[in-house]
């Protein structure tokens, strides 16, 4: 994911888990950044599973989401873990 964009507006879609509660739905993000760290640092670990963000058409599935989210070009400041 060479020259990734963490400044393009950005779509979050929670999985569908029917077992947990869902309280998380469809959100807009101004920033793919601030997606990002919302899927990795506040959804629960099955929701971020069935998760994909979407830019500009481009649909990043989990895998792609921590692998931006643990890349070095990441530009927000990372909860402690």
């Amino acid at each position: 994911m060479d020259k990734f964009d963490f400044n393009a507006p950005a779509e979050l879609f929670p999985s569908r888990n029917r077992k947990i509660v869902n309280k998380v739905k469809y959100r807009r993000f101004d920033h793919a950044a601030d997606a990002i760290r919302f899927a990795v640092e506040e959804l629960p670990e099955p929701l971020l599973l069935g998760a994909f963000i979407e830019i500009d058409e481009e649909r990043l599935g989990h895998k792609d989401i921590r692998a931006l989210y643990d890349s070095a070009e990441y530009p927000l400041t990372k909860r402690a873990s």
